[in-house]
């Protein structure tokens, strides 16, 4: 027994003395393990205060293990490797003497003098290398992005003119609409007093009693034509019904009467019914008609469409054709009136006149109140689609704007802007995919067949902070074409910097659900800030 606690006081004796009291020990912590003048030291947590030969004695002693920094005696604590040559690092303390190397300790550290080679030398140089490559590139790749940001700001200011402009004209469409709009309303008001008025006169009575007439002849002709035709039904079920051989002389009369009459063939001798009646039509075209009057074919086939007509519009026609005829009249014509001298200044100036009153919408081309009253609403309607795309630049333009520098679509710099709709592909051999920033991802195949879309552009990493590089680390695509038993498919767009928009490498990880990975200068901060972001894990 006493030999026990004399070999572990021994071997903690060999460990505290073999291991140096700031071993494992960050170098923003190094100044607070010092012992005090009473050879003692408190815990960094200020729980208890402990002799200072306690510290890396292999034994916790302090609850947030701070007394065992380079012996992993306490599990909730973390090792500092110094790494000289290279840039120290940290471990769990867990790892610390376990018998293996750890790769982020490249000077062997964590295990006891002699287990592991110190690599930090050829390490630290290869990172050089890489961080030395890594800063050429975001330097040659930030200055394009720089490029991209200076293209915002001329997009910004073209659409600051653009809206500008836009209200401006806005203004001006809508007062010209209102002035539209109002001569219209006023003309249509005039036009129903004066279409109201000439609705009196007797030309258009006379054609309104006439077709009221004509309806009523047509009631009437069209209930003879039902009476006309039971009567045959009738008369021709008699003849083809009665006994010949009773020799009743008022039913053969009757018989042969209505065989004259429907220009019918005795029994024993029918032709076919279309015969019949293309041969009574052909009879009644054969009667002599006087000028003007119509056949029955003519009865038949146009009268419905005669009553269709409309009178109104035939009313405003008529004006029309009488206004041309009375304003080529010599009675209303001025000129008739002036000596010879004075016919050719009167005309120059008549035609100039008319011109002007013409280009300023003062006197339309034609002179009834309809054609008027047509070319003001037309003139009104394009108006109002002058008005409609105005205001639908305006608004599109507006929203640009306010996307431009919004970091949740261009960057807080715009710096995305310059690449919206701009398209990467990548042949795989069977298919050619394509993804267009801020659009579209597509499939295409190379030997003919369907292209299917992958998904439009839905937003940036969500479950990074809003304009971090990490939130444009990636782009979403979704809502593409769904898969036959599967899933809408949808892109997972990869990106990190580069002096080149590229599109790298195509996978499909799961069905129908793609990941691209590519390059953007975009995505290439400054040096200085890009050494910023990175100074704690550097």
């Amino acid at each position: 027994m006493y030999f026990g606690l004399a070999f572990l006081s021994f071997a903690s004796f060999v460990i505290a003395q073999d291991v140096p009291k700031t071993h494992g020990v960050p170098p923003m912590l190094l100044a607070r393990y010092v012992p005090s003048s009473a050879r003692t030291w408190a815990c960094l947590d200020g729980s208890k205060e402990i002799p200072w030969s306690a510290v890396n004695d292999d034994y916790c002693d302090c609850l947030d293990g701070s007394d065992e920094p380079g012996t992993g005696a306490c599990p909730n604590s973390t090792f500092y490797c110094r790494n000289v040559g290279h840039l120290g690092a940290t471990v769990p303390s867990s790892r610390v003497r376990d018998g293996l190397c750890e790769p982020e300790c490249c000077d062997g550290s964590d295990e006891r003098p002699g287990v592991c080679a110190d690599t930090c030398k050829d390490v630290g140089e290869a990172h050089r290398v890489r961080a030395e490559t890594e800063r050429k590139l975001r330097k040659s790749g930030s200055k394009i992005r720089s490029s991209y940001i200076t293209f915002a700001q001329k997009e910004k200011a073209r659409l600051e003119g653009v809206i500008v402009a836009a209200k401006k004209e806005l203004s001006v469409r809508e007062v010209e609409v209102a002035r539209l709009k109002d001569i219209v309303d006023r003309a249509e008001a005039l036009s129903a007093e004066a279409l109201e008025l000439k609705m009196q006169s007797p030309l258009y009575t006379s054609l309104i009693e006439h077709a009221n007439a004509l309806r009523s002849l047509r009631r009437e002709y069209r209930k003879h034509q039902e009476r006309e035709k039971t009567l045959g039904d009738i008369l021709d079920a008699l003849r083809r019904g009665y006994n010949p051989n009773y020799q009743d002389m008022a039913v053969l009369e009757a018989v042969r009467g209505w065989e004259y009459v429907a220009k019918l063939p005795h029994i024993g001798q029918e032709k076919t019914e279309d015969d019949v009646d293309e041969e009574q039509i052909d009879g009644e075209d054969d009667e002599a008609l006087e000028d003007g009057m119509w056949s029955a074919r003519d009865l038949k086939e146009g009268l419905d469409s005669l009553l269709e007509t409309d009178y109104v519009s035939l009313l405003l026609e008529h004006d029309k054709h009488a206004s041309i005829m009375t304003s080529s009249s010599l009675l209303y014509d001025p000129s008739a009136y002036l000596p010879d001298a004075f016919v050719t200044q009167y005309e120059a100036l008549r035609d100039s006149t008319v011109r002007w009153l013409r280009k300023f919408g003062l006197l339309g081309v034609e002179s009834s109140a309809g054609a008027s009253i047509g070319v003001g609403k037309e003139a009104l309607a394009q108006a109002e689609r002058d008005f409609a795309k105005t205001k639908q630049e305006l608004d599109d333009s507006a929203r640009d704007l306010n996307e431009l520098f919004d970091p949740k679509f261009f960057g807080a710099q715009g710096e995305w802007r310059k690449l919206a709709n701009q398209c990467l592909s990548k042949n795989t051999g069977d298919y050619t995919y394509e993804v267009c920033f801020f659009g579209e991802a597509r499939q295409k195949p190379n030997n003919g067949g369907q292209t299917f879309s992958l998904g439009h552009f839905s937003g940036w990493n969500d479950a990074a902070t809003v304009g971090s590089p990490e939130y444009y680390g990636w782009q979403m695509y979704t809502l593409g074409t769904k898969c036959w038993n599967g899933p809408q498919r949808s892109v997972k767009f990869e990106l990190r910097c580069g002096i080149e928009n590229m599109l790298l490498t195509v996978q499909e990880l799961e069905k129908c659900e793609y990941q691209f990975t590519g390059t953007t200068p975009a995505l290439c901060l400054p040096l200085g800030v890009f050494e910023y972001a990175n100074k704690e894990e550097l």
